[in-house]
């Protein structure tokens, strides 16, 4: 390792490049996918490659998954940004050289691999029953183990585990199908999953999949809405968070771009994104820049206060780093991403916010939909939904749907309830997929309702 440090600071007079940095990674991976008892997948892999960045004015970026062509990799990319010569800037800072490790209190590592079968097997098992047409389980853990260094000096090291397991059923029923799931993961080992009431998780899946072939179909108009935690997790995160992601905001896709120290939403609101959160699937210590992840606060009591911001984002937009450059492999250049993403609890509870709606929509879980952060509109499906009437919750409605304006959803905030969870691991799609977790509490607001296609 000395001799490609070395290397690597030849390269860099020879070709004129004043900033470059280096990662080494080595990923020991399993995946395990089970389709109606048939075992789909069974991999076992470890994956080792360094991914080179070098800045001169434009960044230079390669690649390679044999450390044979590690000195070649640090060459093309010096001559990558040599050629490449731009106008952009970098915020470089201090040296920093640290060893940092995320330790599970039991190492998936050491589990043996009949054992993960066996634990997909008995929830494919669990998940059988009457009406239940298709039963789909997921379980995969990987160990990151990353050497990062720079030309400022810095030399990180850092082991972070992830583990994720995801399973969901389809209920058929006079030609009608719905679906329902359930995902658990973090930053953790075996004993996430030795702590899940596989019993009661499963069995909550049929329930609600099954339930869901009754439920009759939403109203349409604006209502006002309660959002579950897991629901204004996902309204944060792809909402406003890849809106306050600073290079959207340089490159003109966000309506939040020149906002800072502006109010766009209601007092009480407050907005967070931590990657230091312990245990959680988005958290880590370092990002791919050798940035310290740190708490942000982009929103403080409806305030835009912060953007996510990597190294070059920030010089260009006057801020400090903070921590937010992310990147899916070694193959991959790091763009800015989110970590763990949450509006923080108020002061309602479930019950006081209920009795507070005389005709609206209790909506629960994340059904995917689409963001425009550029206009500022958004549309997401909803797992299942609830009519309210006169402080009650009545009727169950399926395939429903949430739209609106991103500002003035924030603004309509009438609640922000107590019982904040974030719990919803998963993966966020930008051209790179990196793993992240988002939610908050329930959340009472104003939207436009209607049904899904």
């Amino acid at each position: 390792m000395e001799a490609l440090i070395r290397r690597a600071e030849e390269l860099a007079e020879r070709y004129g490049i004043f900033y470059y940095e280096i990662r080494i990674t080595r990923v020991t991976a399993s995946h395990l996918t089970m389709q109606n008892g048939q075992l789909e997948e069974l991999a076992m892999n470890t994956e080792m490659g360094i991914g080179v960045r070098a800045f001169n004015g434009a960044w230079g970026f390669s690649s390679a998954n044999d450390m044979g062509r590690a000195e070649k990799a640090i060459e093309t990319a010096m001559k990558i940004a040599k050629l490449s010569k731009g106008d952009s800037k970098i915020h470089l800072g201090d040296p920093i050289r640290d060893r940092a490790e995320i330790r599970p209190k039991k190492s998936f590592l050491d589990v043996d691999v009949e054992d993960k079968l066996a634990l997909v097997k008995k929830i494919d098992s669990l998940l059988r029953g009457r009406g239940v047409s298709n039963r789909s389980v997921y379980y995969g853990d990987g160990l990151k183990e990353q050497l990062y260094f720079n030309s400022l000096g810095s030399e990180i090291q850092t082991v972070v585990p992830r583990l994720r397991l995801s399973f969901s059923v389809t209920a058929r029923e006079n030609g009608e199908m719905q679906s329902y799931w359930k995902s658990f993961g973090g930053t953790a080992g075996w004993e996430l999953v030795e702590e899940i009431d596989l019993n009661h998780w499963t069995a909550f899946v049929k329930e609600k999949a099954i339930s869901l072939l009754h439920a009759q179909s939403p109203p349409s108009g604006e209502f006002p809405v309660i959002m579950d935690p897991e629901l204004t997790g996902v309204f944060i995160h792809e909402a406003l968070g890849h809106a306050v992601e600073a290079d959207s905001v340089k490159n003109g896709d966000s309506i939040l771009a020149g906002k800072l120290g502006e109010r766009i939403a209601v007092e009480g609101l407050t907005v967070v994104d931590d990657p230091t959160l312990p245990g959680k699937f988005g958290s880590y210590v370092y990002d791919d820049e050798g940035i310290k992840a740190k708490r942000v606060e982009i929103i403080k009591n409806g305030v835009l206060m912060n953007y996510l911001t990597d190294r070059e984002t920030s010089a260009l937009l006057g801020l400090e780093p903070n921590g937010h450059g992310r990147a899916q492999g070694y193959s991959h250049q790091p763009l800015v991403r989110m970590g763990n993403t949450y509006v923080e609890p108020g002061d309602w509870s479930f019950e006081e916010m209920v009795e507070e709606v005389k005709n609206g929509l209790y909506m629960i879980g994340d059904k995917g939909g689409e963001v425009d952060t550029a206009n500022g509109t958004f549309t997401f499906g909803a797992k299942e939904g609830y009519i309210v009437e006169n402080g009650e919750i009545k009727a169950q409605v399926r395939d429903v749907a949430l739209s609106g304006r991103i500002l003035d959803i924030l603004r309509n905030i009438r609640a922000i309830g107590d019982d904040l969870r974030v719990e919803f691991p998963g993966y966020c799609g930008k051209g790179q997929w990196v793993p992240v977790d988002d939610g908050g509490p329930h959340v009472l607001t104003r939207a436009l309702v209607g049904g899904l296609r």
